[in-house]
């Protein structure tokens, strides 16, 4: 299986950072790609300048998504993404600081396929990479896997 590029959307520059080291400390194999809001999230994922060019922005063969973003957040992202058909096959992970019932279930009824709670200890964030990365990356079949 070929590792499959992931696609961090997250506003928080150190949820990036530790997000990444974490992928690192865990081995993950996954190059980790990060976006800074829902406008460029989208524009990543339609090929909309400055990501026109699939070398340096690979599409993703599956999306980390904060929930709470500036511009559009990641609710009305996962909408967006689940109505594009040529996007809606994309597996998106909701990957946010809240673990309230109603966020978790109403991720859900938009159509995440999973939902993340972050830790804010950083070991904590690194075993959570490594169960990520077991089912995510090595069990289930991606897209462009």
């Amino acid at each position: 299986m070929n590792p499959v590029p992931i696609l961090m959307a997250d506003d928080d520059p150190l949820d990036q950072l530790l997000t990444k080291e974490a992928f690192e400390e865990a081995e993950a194999v996954n190059p980790l790609y990060f976006v800074e809001n829902g406008v460029e999230l989208m524009r990543y994922l339609r090929r909309e300048p400055p990501y026109t060019d699939e070398a340096e922005y690979p599409m993703p063969g599956l999306i980390l998504l904060d929930l709470n973003m500036p511009k559009m957040d990641g609710r009305e992202c996962l909408a967006e993404i689940r109505k594009d058909p040529k996007l809606r096959f994309l597996p998106v992970i909701v990957m946010t600081t809240s673990n309230r019932e109603e966020e978790v279930l109403n991720s859900y009824q938009m159509g995440a396929n999973s939902y993340i709670a972050k830790p804010v200890d950083f070991e904590k964030l690194v075993t959570q990479v490594k169960a990520f990365n077991a089912y995510w990356c090595s069990v289930v079949e991606l897209p462009g896997g």
